[in-house]
Order: structure tokens, then C-alpha cells, then sequence
């Protein structure tokens, strides 16, 4: 099945559906990825600025825990986006036996992270992977130590389902010596997160409304985006943070690829994402039925984000 094929199946299943949808993985071509940059550049959006501030002042302390040392390693990036996070420890890893291998859907986003790399580490031995990331893993037959990175909060994009399965298949997939490294949003008040999910500038609401251009774009759709408006919302007891696209009006939109119309009631909405929240008694007793162990937990400032080292629990 084409890429094109995929996304049609995609958006068809998603808006034939009683509680329309569009998954979230789509936002991501040449413009969503710039957008998605000035989101995490926004002043509202404190997830990159707390993580960041984690790399920045404890790469090492994050390395000694990982363990790494003469041997050689790959390091695997989920999702690796603009790599800003992910360049702060292959810094102080400079001078170790290391491959760096980000995986990623997006081949833009691949293409800038390596001009990034070349740049700002030269010598950095990277090879990217364009691929879904278990597709991509199930394939690695390295006998090298591998370190897993799923950095962003990523891993709340998924339902406690699905983050559930993520990182079960995760542990399969690590050796006795393997880490894994995951970023987690914590819960806290909707004055600090709801914002982040609605800037003042507009980052975020142009960022889901180019997920409909796109359908416009490669699909044939003929959606009028200013006949939508962006809606999150956050839920503080689940940590749920929510966004939609909401119909401002009765419409019918018609998408040339399925030879499909679609009807939108005014006020009808579209979920296009989910950004959870945790507390660290959720995200341990994930790992406990995953067969993990945690091995160190970094914090911002604030504590308002953590990364969090991972390995397989012993026998």
C-alpha cells in the first residue's frame, strides 16, 4: 500500500466514524514540521524549555547512569523532531564508540536533523531511518549496546492503552544491557497547560488546520479552513489534554482520492490529538507490568517534566 493509499484509509476510517478523527501522525509534512517548531519555541510552551533544561544541565549525570563506556553503542531516537534535546548528550558522548541512528516517518524531518548534525557535530556518524519505529527496530540484529530514546512527552500521544503496548514492545525488543529513556509531561493546573496547546500567536491552531490542507493537498479535499476552529481542552484528574477541530458551520466536504462526500454539523468535532499527563505512581507501575526497572529520574526546576532511565528488570 502507497503512502497516499494509507492516508486515504486513514482519513476515510477516521471521519466515517460517529466521533470524527484524524490521526495525529499526519500533521507531520514540510509545513507541519516547521509549525511544530515555533510551537515549541512559543512562550506557552514550557514541554521543550523543562526537557531541555533536563539535557542541558544534566546530560552527564544522564549518561553516568546509562552507562556507557568503551564499548560500542547505537542510539536510537523515536521521533527525533529537530534533535535540539537528543544534541546535548551526543555532545558529552564525544570521544565514544557511537552510531546514531534517529528514526522517523518524516523524511524532512530527517533531512534537517542531519544538515543540524553536520553542522553542530561533524564527526557524529548518523544514519537516519525513515520508517514507523517498530518496523524499524524488529530489524536491528546489532549485537551493540543499544539506548531507546522517546523523548517530548511523545509517549502521551497514545492512549493508556496503546503507551501501555508501546512500552511492553519496547522491553521485548532491549537486550540485558539496553536503556531506555523516556519523556513523560506530569500533571499539573490547566493555567499552566491549556496554553500550551492554544499560544497566543496562533502556532498551535495553524498546526492543526494544516492536517485539512494536507487533505486539500495530496488528497483532493476541498475543506474550507476558516469554516474550523481549534479547540483543546485538559481534563486535570485523567491528565488528559485534548485537541479538535470544530465545524463553524453545516457543510458537506468532498474528497476527490475516496470519490467520498463527508458532512460536518455545525459545532461537530474533529479529535486530532491527546497529550497525556502523568504522575510517577502511573509511569511505575507501567514499567513494573512491562518488565522494566527504573534506573534514574531526571527532573526540571519546575518538575514539571522527566526523563526517565529504563532497563530490563533482572531475573
Amino acid at each position: 500500500m502507497s503512502f497516499k493509499e494509507e492516508f486515504g484509509r486513514d482519513v476515510n476510517e477516521g471521519l466515517s466514524a460517529v466521533e470524527k478523527s484524524l490521526p495525529s501522525r499526519y500533521f507531520y509534512d514540510k509545513r507541519g514540521d516547521a509549525l511544530f517548531v515555533e510551537i515549541m519555541n512559543s512562550k506557552e510552551y514550557y514541554l521543550s524549555r523543562a526537557e531541555m533544561e533536563i539535557w542541558k544541565e544534566q546530560s552527564v549525570d544522564i549518561l553516568n547512569s546509562i552507562g556507557i563506556n568503551s564499548e560500542p553503542v547505537d542510539i536510537y531516537e523515536l521521533g527525533a523532531g529537530d534533535g535540539t534535546k537528543t544534541i546535548e548528550l551526543l555532545k558529552v558522548l564525544n570521544g565514544h564508540n557511537y552510531h546514531f541512528r534517529p528514526i522517523d516517518i518524516s523524511q524532512n524531518a530527517l533531512d534537517l536533523l542531519e544538515r543540524k548534525i553536520k553542522n553542530v557535530l561533524p564527526r557524529v556518524q548518523m544514519m537516519g531511518i525513515k520508517s514507523e519505529y517498530f518496523k524499524a527496530l524488529e530489524q536491528i540484529h546489532s549485537k551493540d549496546k543499544k539506548i531507546i530514546l522517546f523523548l517530548g512527552s511523545n509517549v502521551g500521544n497514545l492512549t493508556p492503552r496503546q503507551s501501555e503496548e508501546f512500552v511492553g514492545r519496547l522491553s521485548r525488543l532491549m537486550g540485558p544491557t539496553d536503556k531506555l529513556v523516556i519523556g513523560f509531561d506530569l500533571k499539573k493546573s490547566s493555567e499552566i497547560v491549556l496554553p500550551a496547546y492554544n499560544d497566543s500567536k496562533g502556532y498551535t491552531r495553524d498546526f492543526n488546520l494544516n492536517l485539512l490542507e494536507r487533505i486539500n493537498n495530496e488528497l483532493g479535499g476541498n475543506f474550507n479552513l476558516a469554516l474550523f476552529d481549534h479547540e483543546p481542552e485538559y481534563d486535570e484528574a485523567t491528565g488528559l489534554a485534548q485537541s479538535f477541530l470544530v465545524s463553524r458551520a453545516d457543510q458537506d466536504v468532498r474528497i476527490k482520492f475516496l470519490d467520498k462526500t463527508f458532512h460536518f454539523d455545525q459545532g461537530e468535532r474533529i479529535h486530532t490529538e491527546i497529550s497525556r499527563k502523568f504522575t510517577l505512581e502511573e509511569i511505575q507501575n507501567v514499567a513494573a507490568r512491562q518488565n522494566l526497572r527504573i534506573v534514574e529520574t531526571f527532573f526540571d526546576s519546575n518538575q514539571f517534566f522527566t526523563d526517565i532511565i529504563f532497563e530490563k528488570e533482572r531475573p
